[in-house]
Formats: C-alpha cells, sequence, structure tokens
C-alpha cells in the first residue's frame, strides 16, 4: 500500500488511510489524516485516463474560487508508477442530508433545498471550455443514443411512449442552450449539512460540461425525499424568479434520464432495476404522465 501512494507529494506523512466503500464510482476512495490532524479524500483511478481529464481537472480547481463549502482539489497527477491518476481534496465534515432531511419541519427542507439551488446556481458560474461541441447537437445524439439503449434492453414499462413522445416534441428546447460546469450528479445523496447547519457539496466525480439546467434532471433523487426541499432547490436557484421555459426543459431532461436510467441500472442486477422503475413510476404520476411540464410537487414557500 506504501508503495502505491509513495510517487503523491506528502503521503509519507500520512498517518491514517481507511478506504471508502459507499458510491457507485469506479474510483477507489480514501478517507486521509495527516500527522497534523488535517483531514483529506483521496480519490484513485485508472492512470490512462490524466490527459483526457486534465480539463476536468482545470475546471474543478476554479471551485476553490467560490464561495460553497466543498470538497476543494488540492493536488492530481499520476500515482503507482504512471498506472493510476490521484485527485487529493479537501474533506467536507458534516453528516448526511438525505438522513436528515425527514427530521425537519417543512419550512426548515425548504430553506436547506433553497440553499442548495443557490449553491448550485455558484457552480454554474464556472464556464465550459470554449471548443465545447454546440449542446443542441450534443444532446440529441444522446437522446436518440438513450431511446435506442432502452429500446433493446429487453425491459419494458408502461408509460414509456408518453416519456418518449414527450421527448420528442420537447427536444427542440436544447437549441441554443448555454453551457458551464456540471456537478454530474447534483441531488440530496450528495449534500452534507456541516455543524454550522450550512450545506456542502460532496461526489464530483461525474463532473461534466452542459447546459447549466440539466442538472435539474437529478432532483427527482431529492423529490422522493422531500417535495419542500426540491421545491426550495429550485427557487433558490433562480432566487424565485423561474424563467419561462424552465419547467419544460427540465421535464425534458427528466424524462431523458428516465429513459437512459433503465438500461444503465440492468447491470447491477435486479435490486437497482426495481429502484429505478419504482422512480419512473414515480415521476409518471409527478407529470401526468407527461401531460403536463410542472411537477405536481412544486411550490413556493415565503422564507
Amino acid at each position: 500500500m506504501g508503495n502505491f501512494f509513495a510517487d503523491i507529494p506528502l503521503s509519507n506523512n500520512w498517518k491514517i488511510i481507511r478506504s471508502i466503500k459507499e458510491g457507485w464510482s469506479d474510483d477507489e476512495k480514501y478517507y486521509i489524516q495527516d500527522d497534523k490532524g488535517h483531514e483529506y479524500l483521496l480519490r484513485i483511478s485508472a492512470g490512462n485516463k490524466y490527459e483526457e481529464e486534465s480539463q476536468y481537472y482545470n475546471a474543478l480547481s476554479k471551485l476553490n474560487r467560490i464561495d460553497i463549502i466543498s470538497s476543494k482539489l488540492l493536488d492530481s497527477g499520476l500515482c503507482n508508477n504512471g498506472k493510476n491518476t490521484f485527485r487529493l481534496f479537501t474533506w467536507v465534515t458534516g453528516e448526511e442530508l438525505l438522513k436528515k432531511i425527514g427530521h425537519y419541519s417543512e419550512r426548515e427542507q425548504y430553506k436547506y433545498g433553497y440553499e442548495s439551488g443557490q449553491v448550485l446556481k455558484e457552480i454554474h458560474k464556472i464556464g465550459s471550455p470554449a471548443h465545447k461541441e454546440n449542446w443542441a447537437k450534443h444532446y440529441n445524439q444522446k437522446i436518440d443514443k438513450k431511446i435506442e439503449l432502452y429500446k433493446h434492453c429487453g425491459i419494458t414499462f408502461p408509460g414509456s411512449e408518453q416519456i418518449i413522445d414527450y421527448i420528442q416534441r420537447q427536444r427542440s428546447l436544447t437549441a441554443g442552450r448555454p453551457q458551464s460546469f456540471h456537478h454530474g450528479d447534483f441531488h440530496i445523496g450528495n449534500l452534507l449539512l456541516t455543524p454550522e447547519n450550512r450545506i456542502g457539496v460532496i461526489d464530483f466525480n461525474r463532473l461534466d460540461f452542459g447546459d447549466p439546467w440539466e442538472e435539474f434532471n437529478r432532483i427527482t433523487w431529492s423529490a422522493d425525499k422531500s417535495a419542500w426541499f426540491a421545491s426550495g432547490q429550485i427557487n433558490g436557484y433562480f432566487n424565485d424568479e423561474v424563467p419561462n421555459g424552465f419547467f419544460e426543459l427540465m421535464a425534458l431532461y427528466i424524462a431523458v434520464n428516465q429513459i437512459g436510467s433503465l438500461p444503465w441500472a440492468i447491470p447491477f442486477g435486479d435490486k437497482e432495476v426495481t429502484i429505478i422503475l419504482n422512480q419512473i413510476n414515480e415521476v409518471l404520476s409527478w407529470y401526468e404522465n407527461f401531460d403536463q411540464s410542472v411537477p405536481n410537487w412544486y411550490r413556493r414557500l415565503e422564507i
């Protein structure tokens, strides 16, 4: 193990190295504590991805300039004689908001959702590389691929025709959309509540670039736990002034994510497939089989 980390600067000062098993990432994750008691998160991935991911590392480093509580990139490079890539982050201390949200009042749930929306807005201030492909072209190719994968995955579900019909009707809405840095998996399961009762963001391993509003495709996981939190996230992001066209695009991105989730889940086994099918049913009920663009859980609250 020592040789594995030997190429990482200052790793000789690490006194505690503890593996972290939670999450779906292919990365190996470790909790690190050095001889001065400083805590870190270490992520290890395949070494051949380093050059490919360099633009993402540059974007991650820009998070350090933003006033949010998040895992900040301290260093990255190759280790294990070039066979692996490492990323060393600051450690965010806090409790999983997913496990705590149900203990709060509706107003408090909304307030934490509102703050999470403001945090997401700050993340989206980081721009995308100038050479990125046109968003509409890129995303419409993504739509075609996800629909094709669904049609050949071997599992169907009631309501899939309505979801696909909605996608086909609304896919033109992606034209002219801006692009920014993406967290890539922004929902209540990747948020912490710090000892100071502030929102902290973790797990940027799926980071990407694209339409900032696409990040709301994972709000389904938040709404499942708290409609008040999910509503607060939308209203906080827009400072209570949700623009025309947002809900139609959010519904499109959620619809595409539902169609794509089923083929993704199959390799993980029946349990994960059941979770996804249950969420799809829930989403269909929120959108009245996609006859409407505003989910029935959405609400406003003065805070």
